[in-house]
């Protein structure tokens, strides 16, 4: 239940897919394999040792291996999403992303396994047999009724958690909602009277936690495609016969008088506005189809304003997303090493998950889906997929009832140390670029995107388009139109600027000429610049508010763009512009500046850059720590080029700044708050420094360009910092993919300048 309104391409999706290594996932050694001596740990003869201890205490598998961290995601792709039957190996790409999900929301591993048969008893059998491999089983896309005998099966076999997240997961994110609706109603969960439509894997376990939470089960009407699940109706089988009632409606539009709450687990347009209209006074409605509910919320709140109403799609409010639940739940299970899921577990993740969102919402969280309705009400009853609260609350809560209930194997002797660690788990950067993300869907801009002719560049700006993230302009010749066609899309959806022929270019070089004319330039050279140069023309039209924001950078150097960019453009008030790169690693994020433009800042400038990084760092979900890095650590071994580093450490202490800084250090002295600790104790940092400010741009580039070259999908930059417009520079061997994320963020810089005046 997580359909959105992103869109894109096939090719797009298969680029994806198979773009460098193929698929999503690759394992990753977590221990040194650099030396004989590693190597011999890690296997024979040092393996000898654990396994010893293993088969001692069969417990010790979560001390030595990675079982307590590790899920398997497993189907056999009998039901795919809304595909249907097609097969353990097409199911594979779901899978994957399955394990991706668990990875980027909850830091739990987990591998996805495709079992080719429809046989239930083989299955179970094959996933049985797993058990000593995994601390979890995620079962997904398996066709019911035979999903609800392999859970429970399993259960039965198995000692560590199966959960069959296409049931459970909706059922615990419907339930919270459910929570907060009755709330906001005045209702209470014993006197709602339910009509559920659909008999489906998550219907009937939507219905099962429900009651369980205190719902009557003689107050809901299960219904199927033959109408009310009625105890005189003989075609029943095991698992619909557990939900029959005594009833006179005989169908949907009969049940639903005087309904108080719809769950809608069927088909598009199963809901009428008529049947809306005959329900009770402030009615529930969770219409959740995939991908088009039983009814839209405009058509349910047209029918009846007083409705709260929720759905499986991102672009209405009260998304039922599962990606809410089923990482969390597995974390806190994982953590107290629990033998099963229980319904207490669900139950309370539920109710976590309905607290959390009567909570105030962060005001990142807000902006990010237009910060407008993003408190408890009607439009908000269910926390946003990308709060970054929910890593610590769901997963404790899950874990308490776990070990409240008697499965946890491993209790938790502090729960708000834990909270600190799962805290800890995941660095704030990943969600901080969800939410610029989700922040330039809901307020889309018009970004330039300067070099039009070029693959990766119209790639780029169709994912963009397509994303829902705003309008690209392209700066190109009378060829773009042939290009994107070859690219599979319509040109006539998109916007053209040439500067050969544009009705925009005479402005262009009033412009510019305004500008420059008392410094020599004639107005001829403007117009050829203008006319030849795409950087110019952009750079011009961006200033003429033609667009919220440009980006450039892919077919020359990025010095030689920012000159271009900077005669049009100018600096911002009171500072340099410089470049600031993102380095995602593992478990931190760490900035270096300046990567681009300063080729021997001076003492001033490298305090402005420091200032200017700390305060993005806070945008990126960081609380700054600087370091003014050298090769020399206070002195040590002396230096003849450290004096501006000391210098804008002694700038920065006569002004009032709210953020940590000390130089000058060694980089490994920097990233290392133990050795700073032990031997430089003065040092004023309280943990290892997450921004880097480097002495010149030859160690700054370097540094950050072999760092890419070994692993450029953690990094992002440079971004460039300090210009009064927001422009964005992508270096020349930058992907589509990187493009998309720069321009993202070169539109959340028109909000900053928007705001700024």
């Amino acid at each position: 239940m997580s359909e959105s309104n992103v869109t894109f391409s096939e090719a797009e999706a298969l680029d994806f897919h198979s773009r460098g290594r193929p698929g999503k996932i690759e394992i990753v050694a977590s221990k040194p394999m650099a030396t004989q001596r590693d190597l011999s740990l890690a296997y024979s003869p040092g393996v000898a040792v654990p396994v010893r201890a293993i088969a001692a205490d069969p417990g010790a598998a979560y001390d030595f291996t990675a079982k307590g961290n590790l899920v398997a995601v497993i189907s056999n792709g009998t039901a795919i999403l809304g595909l249907g039957n097609l097969g353990a190996l097409a199911s594979k790409p779901v899978m994957e992303g399955k394990a991706v999900l668990f990875k980027r929301f909850a830091d739990v591993d987990a591998i996805d396994l495709e079992i080719a048969t429809e046989d239930c008893d083989r299955f179970i059998d094959a996933v049985a047999l797993l058990e000593p491999s995994f601390g979890g089983v995620n079962l997904e896309d398996i066709a019911a009724p035979d999903c609800f005998i392999i859970e429970q099966r399993l259960k039965e076999r198995m000692n560590i958690p199966v959960f069959h997240d296409d049931q459970h997961g909706t059922a615990i994110i419907t339930a919270a909602g459910l929570i907060n609706a009755c709330l906001l109603t005045g209702r209470k969960l014993g006197d709602v009277k339910v009509v559920v439509n659909g008999a489906g894997a998550a219907a009937i376990a939507c219905t099962e936690l429900i009651k369980a939470m205190g719902v009557r089960g003689d107050k809901v009407i299960m219904c199927d495609r033959k109408g009310t699940i009625r105890k005189d109706r003989p075609d029943l089988d095991q698992f619909k016969s557990a939900h029959a009632v005594v009833t006179d409606a005989q169908d949907l539009r009969q049940a639903l008088v005087g309904a108080d709450v719809f769950l809608g687990l069927s088909a598009a347009g199963a809901l009428k506005p008529d049947m809306v209209m005959a329900m009770a006074p402030k009615p529930i409605i969770f219409a959740m189809a995939n991908p088009d509910p039983e009814i839209t919320p405009p058509e349910a709140k047209a029918a009846r304003p007083d409705a709260i109403v929720a759905t499986g799609r991102s672009d209405y409010p009260n998304q039922v997303n599962n990606v809410l639940g089923f990482p969390f739940i597995f974390r806190g299970a994982l953590d107290v090493r629990a033998s099963a899921i229980n319904d207490a577990m669900k139950i309370a993740a539920a109710s976590a998950l309905a607290e959390l969102a009567r909570e105030p919402v962060p005001e990142e969280v807000a902006a990010a889906y237009g910060g407008l309705n993003q408190s408890f009400g009607a439009d908000y009853i269910i926390p946003a997929p990308f709060d970054p609260r929910l890593i610590e609350v769901i997963p404790a809560a899950v874990a308490k009832a776990a070990m409240a209930s008697g499965v946890a194997r491993k209790p938790i002797a502090d729960l708000d140390a834990y909270r600190a660690e799962l805290r800890a788990r995941l660095d704030p950067t990943t969600s901080v670029l969800t939410l610029a993300f989700e922040a330039a869907r809901s307020d889309p801009k018009r970004v330039l995107f300067a070099e039009g002719e070029e693959p990766n560049v119209l790639r780029a700006a169709i994912a963009f388009k397509e994303g829902g993230y705003g309008t690209p302009v392209l700066v190109g010749r009378e060829n773009v139109s042939d290009l994107l066609s070859e690219l599979g899309v319509d040109p006539a959806g998109y916007e053209v600027l040439n500067s050969r022929n544009s009705p925009l270019v005479s402005r262009a070089v009033d412009y510019i000429y305004a500008k420059h004319q008392r410094s020599g330039m004639l107005r001829r050279e403007i117009e050829r610049m203008v006319n030849q140069d795409r950087n110019t023309f952009t750079a011009a039209m961006l200033a003429l508010g033609e667009a919220d924001a440009m980006i450039t950078g892919t077919t020359r150097p990025f010095s030689q763009s920012l000159s271009q960019v900077r005669a049009v453009i100018d600096e911002e008030a009171g500072t340099t512009p410089f470049g600031i790169t993102v380095i995602a690693g593992k478990r931190q994020t760490v900035l270096i500046a300046d990567t681009a433009v300063n080729e021997r800042p001076t003492a001033e400038q490298l305090a402005a850059i420091a200032i200017r990084s700390a305060a993005f760092a806070r945008r990126m979900g960081q609380e700054p720590r600087v370091a003014f890095v050298s090769y020399t650590t206070f002195g040590n071994p002396p230096g003849r080029h450290i004096d501006r580093l000391r210098d804008a450490v002694k700038m920065l202490d006569s002004l009032q700044t709210d953020f940590e800084y000390e130089g000058e250090m060694g980089v490994d002295v920097a990233l290392n708050h133990e050795a700073q600790r032990k031997y430089y104790p003065f040092s004023r940092l309280s943990g290892s420094a997450n921004i880097l400010i480097m002495p010149g741009l030859q160690s700054a580039n370097i540094s950050s360009k072999l760092l890419r070259a070994l692993g450029g999908e953690n990094m992002l930059g440079p971004y460039l910092m300090g210009m009064a417009l927001p422009v964005q520079i992508a270096p020349m061997t930058a992907s589509s993919n990187d493009l998309v994320t720069l321009a993202v963020l070169a539109a959340g810089g028109a909000d900053a300048v928007r705001r700024a005046r």
